[in-house]
């Protein structure tokens, strides 16, 4: 009697496990919006997983031919909800499509987990052909369209693409071949050259700074005479055109002895140069009197030889090509 109430409650037991895990198994179901459409329609299968709240088996994915005639058109998100008793409720929506009239059997969809493979019910879909109106309704082919141009439109596109740069360019090349006939036709181009500052007035400038710098009372007199006879040198270059850098002071006042306007003036010349080349070559200190003495005979030299003020006259002679100096 105790051996057979014993396999009762294993009998119990086993068939209660049993039971609970048959409970527990997930499930796949499938339904569709409409079992029956137009060729080139849409309809939504609507798909409903039950499974456990511990489960991580997962829905596998139709592909994009479902079956031969049936296309997957989108798949929506899935969406969970708790249903109680640890168990969830996972739907989501295939929609499908079909180009072919006909009458489908879906294949069933799979739920994998734990490598078993849970299937869904299968559902039909009927697929209608589009229906075609009688000959009446069937009208003859539309006129062509005369569509409106304009005038870019007659143009190749490499002129539309790069007319502006075409343009600039043309515009460039007639600009630089019509510059270039003017300049033969002016003979070439004429600068206005920079009026030359009188000699006078540079002379004078040069003196006035020498005199500034006080080289004879700090005991640069070398210095100083250098100097004054390079403005006296510069001087003569540029009002007489004699060439005095390159000269001796004897040479120098050979050239001066020649030239009518400086002629008279020489002895200023004379007494600057005979003091410099005792302090340059003689190495003679000169007394602050013949540093005095030489400056003012620099400014007597430049003052006396300076070009007079030009007379209407010779403004006139000048204009008309003729140069004062040449008329006796």
């Amino acid at each position: 009697m105790k051996l057979f109430s014993r396999h009762i409650i294993t009998l119990l037991a086993f068939l209660s496990m049993s039971v609970s895990a048959s409970a527990l198994k997930p499930t796949i179901s499938a339904t569709i919006d409409s079992t029956v459409m137009v060729m080139g329609r849409q309809t939504t299968v609507h798909l409903e997983i039950v499974k456990d709240a511990n489960s991580k088996g997962e829905l596998v994915p139709p592909g994009d031919i479902i079956m031969n005639g049936v296309e997957t058109s989108a798949i929506g998100e899935s969406e969970s909800s708790d249903i109680g008793s640890g168990r969830y409720s996972v739907k989501q929506d295939i929609t499908i499509q079909s180009f072919d009239s006909g009458i489908y059997m879906l294949p069933p969809f799979a739920f994998v987990e734990n490598g078993e493979t849970i299937k869904s019910n299968q559902v039909v879909l009927k697929v209608l052909p589009v229906p075609v109106d009688s000959m009446k309704t069937v009208h003859d082919f539309a006129d062509v369209v005369d569509v409106k141009r304009e005038f870019m439109d007659y143009m190749p596109d490499w002129a539309v693409n790069y007319g502006i740069w075409i343009l600039l360019a043309l515009a460039l090349i007639a600009m630089g071949v019509a510059g270039y006939f003017l300049y033969k036709k002016n003979g070439g181009i004429r600068l206005t050259p920079k009026k030359a500052e009188p000699p006078y007035n540079v002379a004078m400038r040069e003196l006035n700074r020498l005199k500034n710098e006080n080289l004879c009372e700090q005991g640069r007199e070398r210095e100083y005479y250098t100097r004054l006879t390079e403005i006296l040198r510069v001087y003569l270059d540029t009002r007489f055109g004699i060439n005095a850098m390159e000269m001796t002071s004897s040479q120098i006042l050979d050239a001066l002895q020649q030239n009518e306007t400086a002629a008279m003036s020489k002895k200023y010349m004379e007494q600057v140069l005979e003091v410099a080349d005792f302090v340059k070559f003689a190495k003679v200190r000169p007394l602050p009197q013949d540093n005095a003495e030489a400056f003012n005979s620099a400014i007597k030299f430049i003052e006396d030889t300076k070009p007079l003020p030009e007379t209407d006259e010779d403004a006139s002679s000048e204009a008309k090509g003729v140069h004062p100096e040449s008329k006796k």
